[in-house]
Parts: C-alpha cells; sequence; structure tokens
C-alpha cells in the first residue's frame, strides 16, 4: 500500500479539548452538580457525560451525553454504546466536557471529598493524573492519601456554586483557542480579467494588505489559494495550498483547519478592499469561542457574512458535516450553525471587489 500525508489530530481526550472527570461521590451527586455548574456557565456550552445506571436508563456502561448550549436552547441526548470515534464530532462544540469519573476517565480531574466515598475514592488514586480542583462536602477535610495527587490545587465547597462557576470559566476562557488568520486568495479572477490579488488599492499587493491587517491580530497568518500558486512570493507569509480541491472558500477553510485543527482562524477574503483594521477589531473583540463562529450579519442578504468572519475549532466537523451532505457554502454552515452575529457598521466594508467596474469604486 502506498504512503499518504499524514493528517494533524485536534488535541483531544476522549470526550473533548477540556474534559473534567468528577470523582469521589455518588453518581447522582455528580449528575446533579454538573446541571447546577453547567447552568452558570452560560453562555458557555457545556457537555455532561455519564453511563446509563443498570435499572433506569439501559445497560451498565452505555453512555449518555447531554449537551446544554445557552441555558438549554439546544439539548443532545443519546444512549448507546460508547465509541469516541462517533461521539467527539457531536461533543466538539462543547467548550468543555464535565464527566461523571466514577465510569469515564478525563484529562484533568476535579476531586470531591465525601465521607461516604473515602474509600472508593482511595481506590482510584490511578485516575489522578491532573487534578485541577478540590470540593469539600460538609467541611470534608483533605485525606492524607491524596496530598502528593494535589499540590497546590484550589479547595471550594461543593456547593458554592458561583465560586466553583467562577474557577471553571477562568479555565474555559484560558483554554479558548489561539487565532491564525487567513486571506482567502485562490479565485481563478475570470471576472476581473487580471489577477485580483496583486491589485494596489492601497500600495501593495492586495493578498498581502490583507494580511498585514490580519497579522495585526493573529499569531500566524497564511496567504490560501489553490496548489499552483504556491510558488508565487508572498513576502513574510507562508502560502497554505488547498487540499480540499475545487471547494473556493469552503476549500480553503477546511485546508486551514487539516493543517492547524487546534487554532481558530480569522478569516478574510482578498477581494474585500474596504474592510478596514477597525472592523477586524470589532470582530475580535466580540469573538465568542462558545459558538462555532463570530460573524458579521450582510444587510444586503440578512445573513452572516462568512468571508470576513472568526471560525472556532467546533467548527470543522461541523463543516465536515455539511460537506458530507454536499453543501460546500460557507455562509449555509453560519445561517444552521450557532454563531453569534454582529451589527456591520458600514456596509461598504464587505463590497466585493470581483469585476473591473468594481475594481475601479476602490482605485
Amino acid at each position: 500500500m502506498g504512503s499518504h500525508e499524514k493528517f494533524s489530530r485536534p488535541g483531544t481526550g476522549d470526550f473533548g479539548r477540556l474534559e473534567w472527570a468528577v470523582l469521589g461521590t455518588t453518581c447522582d451527586a455528580v449528575r446533579a452538580w454538573a446541571k447546577a455548574i453547567a447552568t452558570r456557565l452560560a453562555p458557555y456550552a457545556i457537555a455532561y457525560v455519564d453511563a446509563a445506571h443498570a435499572g433506569g436508563e439501559g445497560e451498565e456502561g452505555h453512555f449518555f451525553a447531554q449537551v446544554e448550549f445557552q441555558s438549554e436552547r439546544y439539548q443532545l441526548l443519546r444512549r448507546k454504546p460508547w465509541n469516541k470515534w462517533h461521539w467527539r464530532p457531536e461533543l466538539a462544540q462543547a467548550n468543555a466536557v464535565i464527566l461523571n469519573g466514577n465510569h469515564h476517565k478525563g484529562l484533568q480531574q476535579i476531586v470531591v471529598l465525601d465521607t461516604r466515598k473515602r474509600e472508593s475514592l482511595a481506590g482510584k488514586l490511578d485516575r489522578l493524573t491532573d487534578v485541577v480542583l478540590v470540593l469539600s462536602r460538609d467541611g470534608e477535610p483533605l485525606y492524607d492519601f491524596l496530598e502528593d495527587k494535589v499540590p497546590d490545587v484550589p479547595v471550594l465547597d461543593w456547593d458554592d456554586y458561583e465560586a466553583v462557576a467562577a474557577f471553571l470559566r477562568e479555565r474555559i476562557v484560558a483554554a479558548a483557542p489561539p487565532l491564525y488568520g487567513l486571506v482567502l486568495a485562490g479565485g481563478r479572477s475570470r471576472r476581473m480579467g487580471e489577477d485580483k490579488t496583486l491589485i494596489r488599492y492601497h500600495g501593495k499587493p492586495q493578498r498581502e494588505y490583507v494580511a498585514d491587517l490580519l497579522a495585526g491580530f493573529c499569531e500566524r497568518v497564511f496567504i490560501s489559494g489553490r496548489p499552483d500558486q504556491a510558488g508565487e512570493p508572498v513576502g513574510t507569509y507562508e502560502w497554505l495550498p488547498d487540499t480540499f480541491l475545487e471547494l473556493g472558500p469552503f476549500g480553503g477553510l477546511l485546508s486551514a483547519f487539516r493543517r492547524h485543527p487546534d487554532r481558530a482562524w480569522l478569516v478574510m477574503a482578498v477581494d474585500l478592499p474596504a474592510m478596514p483594521a477597525e472592523g477586524l477589531m470589532r470582530l475580535v473583540a466580540a469573538r465568542q469561542s462558545g459558538k462555532i463562529a463570530t460573524a458579521f450579519r450582510n444587510d444586503t442578504s440578512g445573513f452572516p457574512e462568512p468571508l470576513v468572519t472568526i471560525w472556532e475549532p467546533s467548527a470543522y466537523p461541523v463543516l465536515l458535516k455539511f460537506l458530507s451532505q454536499g453543501i460546500t457554502c460557507p455562509r449555509k454552515v453560519l445561517i444552521n450553525s450557532d454563531v453569534e452575529v454582529l451589527p456591520l457598521p458600514e456596509q461598504e466594508w464587505i463590497a466585493n471587489a470581483n469585476t473591473p467596474e468594481e475594481r475601479d469604486r476602490f482605485l
């Protein structure tokens, strides 16, 4: 068999990028606590994962998941045998996943001090690989067998939901994916009659001008294009050639996520000569990492504008789902997904220049 290019895999556990397994108390207590915390973490999307318990919800060891978006506006509820390859895409839109640690292991753990489960907890020390928080029920003191597992870990009261939610919210904010920039420059410029990426509206080739704009807000910036463009000079920026071919901007965005699936992408099309730095600043300031994207509303169409948008890593599996249904329009993805939509201060900001007549307006 021939070799093939290795894909970059998202950094994730069995369930999500940010997982907290809660262990040390009863299953019923974990479930009730998770609901109370998820409610207080809105608008962040929190998933809760448990096992279905014998006698009530099916056979022991089966999977139960509930995803709450913005105060239960949307819920996902499934019961079936666990298979991480099928369930990770379902949970990808959650900012964090709370697990019943009595049944599931997580990347990080929250340990509960509950006298009823002290002996049970002592038998699960191998699961404590990265404890981030200790919760005390009824003033229960820290157990001696935990001392070397929880150095410098904060201890809060089990039922102080506001303090716990504030602590977890800080971790969600800190875990927000870094922002990379992507200039969409792969069009063939057939209507323009010349390479529109090289037009000098601002004293330099437009693709480099857009890249410079994005560089003011992003850790790294790439210029997206067709594979046959990859040898063209683009200043200090790196080409990111399409690997999803003949799909236009949709393919460029998927190719970016394929290269760096754990990054959010601030995307801007090369044919928007009037978009100012102020527009990108507004977009970045209003970014909601708990949704798959943050975009402006196009007042002419009434729909989100996909070609100057922040796409979060959670958008990657969503885009692939749409592709599997034959949909390659980024706008349709935004319209039919949970996104943050901002008012557009100036409609001119997103005016396209795809023809000589449109070009001349901006020269």
